[in-house]
């Protein structure tokens, strides 16, 4: 298998922002409709619209507005690298290059909650950009959550909506 170099894509945030949601790369399926979560099995749409009372089969321009009137921000760890398959464990990670978080967090100035969509995201983040960010930002908080994507299947629906329910504790 040919590995490609993915990017990730811009992130979905209003200045107003105040969590954001981390994922680590868009997988094949969302590269090509070009929409973050795209996957029909990724269970973080259906998880979104339980949570915050949207119906899941608006339009992908409607689910992220949405999310971004209840003040939720969407982006990747990761701006681009090399990857043979969809998986994050076929990650490339000497090829990988993280977002540039300093930047986002200046530019959005209200988050304080930064939630991670599976422990990738949040390894990632913690070893190759909390290092570098920390210091400027101390009153960020972060907390892991199951991963919505379909190859990690170990939780139920209603496991991980009780789990995903944290993103709006505190949302308003």
């Amino acid at each position: 298998m040919n590995a490609r170099h993915d990017r990730c894509f811009p992130p979905i945030a209003r200045a107003d922002a105040h969590t954001l949601i981390l994922g680590s790369l868009p997988g094949r399926k969302s590269l090509e409709a070009q929409q973050y979560y795209a996957h029909p099995q990724n269970a973080f749409w259906k998880l979104m619209a339980r949570i915050f009372d949207f119906d899941p089969a608006l339009s992908y321009d409607e689910r992220t507005r949405a999310l971004e009137r209840e003040g939720i921000a969407l982006w990747d760890v990761f701006a681009a690298a090399e990857r043979p398959g969809s998986l994050d464990s076929d990650i490339v990670h000497a090829t990988a290059e993280a977002n540039d978080f300093r930047d986002f967090f200046r530019a959005h100035p209200r988050i304080r909650r930064v939630f991670f969509n599976g422990r990738k995201s949040e390894e990632i983040f913690r070893k190759r950009v909390l290092p570098r960010i920390a210091a400027e930002f101390p009153h960020l908080e972060y907390a892991g959550l199951p991963s919505t994507s379909p190859a990690h299947a170990g939780l139920t629906f209603a496991d991980k909506l009780a789990r995903w329910r944290a993103v709006r504790a505190r949302s308003r």
